[in-house]
């Protein structure tokens, strides 16, 4: 089988190397608007070579949509347009309603199946692609039931062999759970990078003092913000409830210690 993957960062480009070692394509070719990130995909071996997005879309067996979720909802349809019979496209994005109503009337909607592989790093672009980076981590398939069988197997084995946990569910329950094991704790980790860095404008000072705590939580602040800020307002509600039901939490446990009520801050631990 050919695999064709748009956009060739983390996900995309990790995702073509596992894939064609495990052997599951024969040929993978890469789609890549950033004239600097195709030459290094290319010279890092990613991907055999680079095709336009028509060139790959009329010949692969499988898409691979892995750009930000905002350009993801617009690519979907025109490879659906481009693909041939039989092809198959699926996407990696972080949200899932807003990107699978933009194809819902589609004429070959059943040859795309929705999916998101829960797996990353804070590094973005084809140098941060890596093997085993999926291995043991969890994919979520969405609406099934909207997908051709066949479609849906070939992307059920496209995520076996890269040694995930297949998950099924609605787009909408993928965005709100998503919303709190994923979403917030960018958001989390964010703020608190801000945080620290409005109040120790010595930067040395920070990092002289920062140890291992610190440094995993605020780990995913070098995050892409072209990828997460896309993912924000598209996941915009369901984000909106878990940040409020993080903040009243915060609130709690900031009273708690205004009262000097640590019997409670201890209870929060536990």
């Amino acid at each position: 089988m050919k695999l064709a993957v748009v956009g060739l960062g983390l996900i995309g480009g990790s995702m073509a190397l596992d894939l064609k070692a495990a052997g599951f394509v024969h040929e993978v070719v890469g789609v890549e608007g950033n004239p600097d990130h195709a030459d290094k995909a290319k010279l890092l071996g990613l991907i055999e070579r680079i095709e336009s997005f028509e060139d790959a879309c009329q010949s692969a067996d499988i898409i691979v949509i892995a750009t930000p979720v905002h350009s993801i909802s617009k690519l979907i349809p025109l490879a659906l347009d481009l693909m041939k019979t039989g092809a198959v496209v699926t996407d990696v994005g972080s949200t899932k309603k807003q990107i699978t109503d933009a194809v819902k009337n589609h004429p070959k909607r059943n040859q795309y199946v929705a999916s998101h592989p829960m797996a990353g790093t804070e590094f973005s672009g084809p140098s941060a692609a890596i093997t085993g980076l999926f291995k043991g981590k969890a994919a979520v398939i969405c609406d099934e039931k909207l997908s051709d069988p066949k479609a849906t197997a070939i992307v059920r084995a496209l995520y076996e062999a890269l040694q995930m946990r297949l998950i099924s569910m609605e787009s909408s329950a993928h965005d709100l759970h998503a919303a709190y094991v994923s979403h917030l704790s960018h958001i989390t980790s964010f703020v608190l990078a801000n945080t620290v860095l409005d109040k120790e404008k010595d930067v040395d000072a920070i990092f002289n003092l920062a140890s291992g705590g610190f440094e995993s939580t605020v780990r995913l602040a070098k995050s892409s913000p072209d990828m997460w800020t896309p993912i924000f307002e598209q996941n915009n509600a369901f984000i909106t409830e878990a940040l409020g039901a993080y903040i009243d939490r915060l609130k709690r446990f900031h009273t708690h210690l205004q009262n000097k009520d640590f019997s409670q801050t201890r209870n929060e631990i536990e």
